[in-house]
């Protein structure tokens, strides 16, 4: 299984967060990955966790102000980007661009969707990965998992139906390490989540519940 943490706009502390995360990785082998701003991603990055990007523009060097370029973000330490979050919705096309631009710098993408008809639509254009986040239970406390076990079922089997070699993350509410275990048993290779450690008053002690039982 592998936990991404999105750390959003949160005001937490992303080296703490990132050094946390780095240490318990290594400790117990479970795949952990950190998604910073965009201003972080080089001091993320050197505390030698999985770093991703939260997000890539859909362009190529140029005349581009306030867009996110997929080589400077690949040159700040990123390996990963996450793509059309529900909080940062595109359109289809942009999607396609933004995949195009991380498969020049070489980084791994996860498209985001909310719900299997377009985790179909989003596997179809070749992420690495997809994620499905129903809106509504981000940032609840309330896993998908529980909520809605059929989405994410539903979810794996039309990723499938698509393209097998993309693998299907669970998202939204995602808060322990019961959560991940279930969203595994339910076809997931993944999880994605955001408050459960970036608001945690000790990162640390959330992100070790929640790998402990894949341990």
């Amino acid at each position: 299984m592998f936990v991404l943490v999105n750390l959003k706009a949160y005001p937490c502390d992303p080296i703490e967060v990132a050094t946390a995360a780095a240490d318990v990785s290594d400790e117990t082998g479970v795949r952990v990955a950190v998604a910073p701003q965009a201003a972080h991603l080089d001091a993320v990055a050197e505390t030698g966790v999985e770093t991703w990007a939260q997000h890539v523009s859909p362009v190529e060097h140029g005349s581009h102000t306030g867009s996110t370029l997929a080589e400077a973000a690949a040159d700040a330490g990123a390996t990963g980007t996450l793509l059309n979050h529900s909080e940062n919705r595109l359109k289809l096309a942009d999607v396609d661009g933004s995949l195009d631009a991380a498969e020049r710098a070489d980084l791994e993408t996860i498209v985001c969707a909310n719900n299997p008809e377009q985790i179909a639509a989003a596997a179809a254009l070749g992420p690495d990965a997809v994620a499905v986040e129903p809106p509504a239970l981000i940032g609840t406390g309330t896993p998908v998992s529980k909520a809605d076990p059929d989405i994410v079922t539903d979810a794996v089997s039309a990723a499938a139906s698509v393209d097998e070699s993309v693998n299907v993350l669970c998202g939204a509410g995602i808060s322990t390490g019961e959560d991940v275990v279930s969203a595994g048993d339910l076809g997931a290779s993944g999880v994605l989540l955001a408050s459960g450690v970036a608001k945690a008053d000790d990162p640390r002690a959330a992100l070790e519940d929640l790998v402990a039982p894949l341990k």
